[in-house]
């Protein structure tokens, strides 16, 4: 079976990890690499890349024409809306979901100088940021892993934001502050690897038997919540749940202003039976309370912009 994957050394991290599962169960895979919009424009932000799936449309156009079988994805880039002939036949047990601040002489967010400059492009790690530190300076930061990390070295920026997940895929130990999802509520899904396939195909009836039920779980009712708001991939929007126990979840939101100043935020603690009735609800709430506005409004500052 042919896998698709981006080109960078993550994306590569990670589809190594699918294959090595997949030997495992004595399925027999090559590679295809697909170059994406996202990886194609990498001296903008991402919100400038037009419509959404800035990594994943490429992917699912090769995979619909058969020239792939199987995808492997940061579930985070993922758009809520799914074409109808594919299928997530897969989603891979949850690595860390929490960011980390990496800086240069190892200071925690806490001891960073006024003005410090920090690079990022999500619009949420920027707007949580300034929310928690507004005497910083926030710059924009493009290019895979390693082309971030080697602007830092370069002095840059004082500090950068990274997913976890993804140094722990790259077997990279680094000195870093990982923050608390608490008050850095993480992107929908991040940490998490989805695998993706023509649904009713051979590929996904294979792949399938890769699913963490759990991590699934948590990840739908993160996608329903954020489908609500329509908060997409450059919105400044988090959503992160977690197993408390067997019957009940953590479920936490929000959305902001790109400045920080504003949010709308839930908290709550739903059961595990009929989680997705109540992550509508939650969806719901979280609508109501304004954070779909909030979303608009961060769309049209950042349409000002381009």
């Amino acid at each position: 079976m042919i896998i698709g994957t981006r080109g960078s050394d993550l994306a590569l991290a990670q589809a190594t990890s699918i294959e090595r599962k997949l030997a495992e169960l004595g399925v027999q895979t090559t590679r295809k690499i697909i170059k994406t919009t996202g990886d194609t424009f990498t001296d903008r932000p991402l919100h400038e890349i037009a419509g959404v799936g800035a990594f994943v449309r490429e992917l699912d156009d090769r995979m619909l024409e058969g020239d792939v079988d199987i995808a492997v994805h940061s579930m985070k880039d993922m758009p809520t809306v799914r074409p109808q002939r594919l299928s997530t036949s897969a989603v891979i047990k949850r690595d860390s979901p929490c960011d980390v601040l990496l800086t240069t002489d190892g200071s925690k967010l806490e001891e960073l100088p006024e003005n410090a400059i920090i690079g990022t492009t999500s619009m949420r790690r920027r707007a949580q940021i300034l929310r928690y530190r507004p005497d910083l300076a926030v710059h924009d930061l493009r290019g895979n892993i390693n082309t971030r990390i080697r602007k830092l070295e370069e002095g840059q920026y004082d500090g950068i934001l990274l997913a976890e997940a993804g140094l722990q895929r790259m077997n990279w130990d680094l000195d870093v502050q990982r923050l608390d999802p608490h008050h850095f509520c993480p992107s929908a899904n991040q940490g998490t690897i989805a695998v993706v396939t023509v649904a009713g195909s051979e590929a996904e009836e294979v792949t399938s038997k890769l699913d963490h039920q759990k991590t699934r779980i948590e990840t739908s009712i993160e996608r329903i919540v954020v489908a609500y708001v329509e908060g997409g991939c450059t919105a400044p929007v988090g959503s992160f749940t977690h197993f408390i126990n067997d019957y009940e979840l953590h479920v936490l939101a929000e959305v902001l202003s790109l400045d920080g100043s504003e949010q709308v935020r839930i908290d709550e603690v739903i059961p595990v039976e009929g989680y997705e009735s109540y992550a509508r609800e939650l969806g719901m709430r979280m609508v109501e309370l304004g954070g779909k506005e909030l979303v608009q409004q961060a769309v049209c500052q950042l349409n000002a912009q381009i």
